[in-house]
């Protein structure tokens, strides 16, 4: 439209719902607590992860983006993680939020895939998978004719800031991951 884009899922979440038989299904805000704490049963058969994330979405709500001055847009990303915020294998979550403008973009919250012995570390995991999300969208934008400068990250840790600026190897970091300083690299 003239004065903005509108994204929503109605269309793909209508096939989803064919898909798996669901077309007759209540709906439901959340699926589940936002409190309750998940521990791994070891009796119980595995669930397929995939297939339950392929049921997730929403036919009500979408996305708009006001249509500003494109070569003004200010797109940000945002990194955080919990230290060892799994109950059971005691490893982090990095959590990357996209911004262009006011609107959400993108995000994403994964496990990480090792163990984080400090909050740095997980710090730093997380805002190296926020600069991966920053290349990944100057990128795309090209497409669209949008051309960014420097993409801001933001990260609330002091340690994995100074780590990402500062190439020098100390000796409380390192047992951080060479692959981790892909961050270090982009900075």
């Amino acid at each position: 439209m003239e004065d903005g884009i509108f994204f929503n899922q109605s269309k793909y979440i209508k096939e989803m719902l064919k898909k798996f038989g669901l077309e007759d299904s209540k709906p439901m805000k959340t699926p589940m607590s936002f409190n309750t704490k998940l521990t791994k049963d070891e009796e119980c058969e595995s669930v397929d992860s995939t297939k339950y994330r392929g049921m997730i979405g929403t036919t009500h709500l979408g996305l708009w983006y006001p249509n500003p001055k494109w070569t003004d847009i200010k797109t940000v990303v945002y990194a955080d993680s919990d230290h060892a915020g799994d109950y059971v294998d005691r490893k982090s979550t990095s959590g990357i939020y996209t911004f262009m403008g006011c609107c959400l973009t993108s995000w994403f919250s994964k496990k990480q895939t090792t163990l984080a012995i400090s909050t740095t570390e997980a710090e730093y995991v997380s805002a190296g998978k926020a600069c991966q999300q920053a290349l990944w969208m100057k990128q795309a934008l090209i497409d669209y004719d949008i051309r960014l400068d420097d993409v801001p990250i933001m990260c609330e840790n002091k340690g994995a800031i100074d780590l990402s600026k500062n190439p020098v190897q100390h000796s409380r970091t390192k047992h951080i991951e060479i692959c981790h300083h892909f961050l270090r690299d982009n900075v």
